[in-house]
């Protein structure tokens, strides 16, 4: 496969750093890269290009990287409350995905792209869950999804209650507890009436006698 030359302009993660000549598919040049202005392609003129403004890039690459340190402590410990509809089990009508979780971001104050959030894979059950966002290619802050049928139950959530699945084997115990209670009871009550049974039995036999 076609493999297309770029000159990075920033550090890509798992790409590498500022002034790297890298290689990469076409598409992954032509829809990500280069728009984003994140490279260069590798040409004689635009390696000369880069050199000349290395000294410029790498100053404007520390002032951005210096306001997302400044971002991420003010943000440090973000978390966001995602109120979904579920099923009893904790498995959501649906799923969170990254514009869901940067929208809340940005709510909460913290103004980011779907782009900026890393999720490993969407999020289909009620729970807490640890998204990342990137600030700048070398700093990003960790945030807190939180993911409730209500307020109440994120806030329950929050102080490290576990609910959904956890909740239905609760109730499923506690139904098997109800259950077994009434058989005991049944069993007793059993007992108890063939105890008065020979009772009466033991009474009627001392009369003929």
């Amino acid at each position: 496969m076609s493999q297309t030359s770029l000159i990075l302009l920033q550090r890509v993660e798992n790409l590498g750093q500022m002034g790297d000549v890298v290689h990469v598919k076409p598409g992954y040049a032509r829809n990500f890269l280069l728009p984003k202005g994140k490279a260069l392609r590798a040409t004689e003129a635009n390696r000369a290009r880069f050199e000349t403004e290395r000294a410029q890039l790498e100053a404007q690459n520390i002032r951005k990287r210096e306001e997302a340190e400044r971002l991420s402590e003010r943000m440090h410990g973000l978390s966001v409350t995602l109120i979904r509809q579920a099923g009893d089990s904790g498995s959501l009508y649906g799923s969170v995905t990254p514009r869901d979780i940067a929208a809340a971001a940005t709510a909460a104050g913290l103004t980011v792209s779907r782009q900026q959030v890393v999720l490993d894979e969407p999020i289909k059950v009620l729970g807490l869950v640890e998204a990342r966002i990137i600030l700048h290619p070398e700093v990003s802050i960790q945030v807190t999804v939180n993911v409730a049928r209500s307020e109440e139950e994120a806030e329950r959530q929050a102080r490290g209650e576990v609910i959904g699945q956890e909740e239905e084997e609760d109730n499923i115990l506690g139904e098997l507890h109800a259950e077994q209670a009434a058989e005991e009871a049944a069993a007793e009550a059993a007992e108890a009436a063939a105890k008065a049974a020979q009772g009466e039995v033991a009474e009627g036999t001392g009369h003929e006698g």
